[in-house]
């Protein structure tokens, strides 16, 4: 079994949203977490095959997220999630070793492209 997917996003309906996507898609999703010190925390307990990372969060952003889940596991695939205008810390985040991004509002079939794009 594949140990799954971890979302991350401060919105709940976006988290439900992705959810939904991948799990209409045979995803299977290890857990959630509402911001970055929550998935640092998760990614730990988890170990998840890939990570959905929203970039702006409460407490500790996408970025700082990546940045250290990558210093616990360097070999981490995080895909971010950016809304339409955050070009500069998209590539901030793809620097700090993010695989690929989507941007929201989400079409479900770019965002299962980027899933088998970066976990095959």
């Amino acid at each position: 079994m594949a140990k799954g997917i971890l979302i991350v996003d401060d919105a709940a309906f976006m988290r439900m949203m992705i959810k939904d996507i991948l799990t209409k898609n045979g995803f299977n999703v290890a857990g959630e977490a509402e911001n970055g010190a929550k998935a640092i925390e998760k990614y730990k307990e988890l170990s998840p095959e890939l990570v959905i990372m929203d970039i702006t969060m409460p407490e500790v952003d996408g970025i700082q997220a990546v940045k250290e889940i990558k210093k616990i596991d360097s070999s981490a695939k995080i895909v971010m999630c950016s809304a339409m205008g955050q070009q500069a810390m998209v590539i901030e985040a793809i620097q700090a070793g993010a695989k690929d991004f989507i941007v929201k509002p989400f079409q479900a079939d770019r965002v299962i492209e980027a899933v088998k794009k970066v976990i095959g």
